[in-house]
């Protein structure tokens, strides 16, 4: 009976194998080649960004007129280990006009003493404290007490570099009227030395599991966001750096309370919206503007975060899919938000369902060897090309990382995303579609902060 059942299994396993081989290396083909398209689009733009760079008038405009206002707004909860620091950043950046609000989401960490510590007489940090009711309603209190035109949203377990705004508000300078939003490039900032609230020096981390974070951070915002913002299609702005009119986010009411994935579904509610209306606008990513943050550097925190992030990805995509192949929405509707459906909520599922398949496979004998070397091929080897074309951008446009060992952990880090990290996020984003369908019960979870370095090394937390 065991012999038979095997035998059935066996040939279920083999029919299912060469039934689904082609779709599966042609998925894999698909989305590895539209990653290598994002990344060619993505390299012009950078290039010749960083080609006008030097004759942008960036230094002549930190006085002029023109240069709008902007209210930077601080969520903080039990940020205690890096609040310091990063209302030191924001307080030291070269920009005519903005003030700094933070919003206490009801810390227990002692959050509120250190910034009383940081406030020190400073006119222009604003701190306000409420009770815990979630990022989305700390950003909204701090929208109700801006004063300038723009208000810029960022984590606070982030750092700015002194020219972030300048840069990233020059779009609404240059266009006032069609411009609603722009996003800037965030990169890992663990291990890096920090002095008086910026990062002096770049280096790679110490631990792998931020190293392979380093390189993934850099394929998804130099290629996705700066490859759809170059086609009209940006539809995501990190939580983590964004600038947004006043005017525009008072409309459309703010952040949605409650969303896990609140900064995706407020870019695609201004698509919606403006859309909706017939009024022509800009979103925009700038891929030199920097901030730096805190990555997870364990298992457990990196778990929830991507497992929260893929469950928000499914439920803003779910909640616009009125959006989804519509003409009215133009290049958002029609290539952009596909893109999303189908290469980055279905790739974790479709991803594992080909590794089992093929593992039962070969356990059972019944895969053939070349189709075996082709996925892998296709997979994972076509990923690593990808993911090296982006680390080739970037040293050619706006190069971070000086020394050449560091470089060399970063061509390691990328090897080593397919060694087993590639599957569990895979797993982990996965769970999240899944407890959503279940209906469970939203849950952020903790991020444990461990501080940024201090120029000797201690840590300023």
């Amino acid at each position: 009976m065991t012999r038979w059942l095997l035998g059935d299994l066996r040939h279920a396993v083999a029919a299912l194998t060469y039934a689904l081989q082609i779709p599966i290396i042609g998925y894999f083909l698909l989305i590895n080649s539209s990653y290598l398209m994002l990344i060619l689009v993505a390299g012009s733009g950078s290039l010749r960004h960083a080609r006008r760079l030097e004759h942008s008038g960036r230094r002549e405009a930190l006085g002029g007129r023109l240069t709008p206002g902007v209210s930077v707004i601080m969520p903080a909860y039990n940020e205690a280990a890096t609040i310091v620091p990063a209302v030191q950043a924001m307080l030291s950046l070269r920009y005519p006009r903005y003030e700094v609000i933070v919003v206490d989401d009801g810390s227990s960490d002692g959050t509120v003493a250190r910034l009383t510590e940081a406030r020190d007489g400073r006119t222009r940090l604003v701190v306000v404290a409420k009770e815990n009711s979630g990022k989305a309603e700390a950003v909204n209190t701090g929208i109700n007490a801006s004063a300038e035109a723009l208000v810029a949203v960022v984590d606070a377990d982030s750092l700015l570099d002194p020219d972030a705004l300048l840069v990233v508000s020059k779009p609404f300078a240059d266009d006032p009227v069609l411009m609603v939003a722009t996003g800037g490039m965030v990169r890992v900032a663990n291990d890096c030395p920090v002095i008086a609230g910026r990062v002096t020096d770049v280096r790679m981390p110490s631990s792998w599991l931020a190293r392979i974070q380093v390189v993934e951070y850099l394929r998804a915002f130099l290629l996705s966001r700066e490859g759809w913002s170059r086609m009209g299609g940006l539809i995501l702005i990190s939580g983590a750096f964004g600038v947004f009119r006043r005017d525009v986010l008072v409309e459309v009411g703010g952040l949605l309370h409650g969303s896990l994935g609140e900064d995706f579904e407020l870019v695609m509610r201004l698509h919606k919206r403006l859309r909706d209306q017939g009024r022509d606008y800009r979103v925009e990513f700038v891929a030199e503007p920097v901030c730096w943050t805190e990555v997870p550097t364990s298992v457990k925190v990196l778990h929830r975060q991507r497992k929260r992030w893929h469950r928000g990805l499914w439920e803003t995509l779910w909640a616009y899919r009125g959006v989804l192949g519509r003409p009215r929405y133009g290049i958002v509707g029609l290539v952009a938000v596909p893109w999303y459906w189908l290469f980055e909520l279905l790739a974790p599922v479709l991803e594992l369902a080909g590794l089992v398949l093929l593992g039962l496979g070969t356990a059972l004998g019944v895969v053939n060897l070349a189709f075996f070397w082709l996925f892998m091929a296709v997979a994972y080897g076509f990923g690593i090309v990808v993911t090296l074309s982006a680390m080739a951008v970037e040293e050619l446009s706006f190069p971070k990382y000086r020394r050449w060992r560091d470089l060399g952990v970063a061509l390691l880090a990328c090897l080593a995303e397919n060694l087993g990290y590639r599957q569990a996020t895979a797993w982990w984003r996965a769970e999240g579609w899944w407890a959503s369908l279940r209906g469970r019960a939203q849950v952020w979870g903790t991020m444990t902060r461990t501080g940024f370095a201090d120029g000797d090394g201690t840590r300023n937390g």
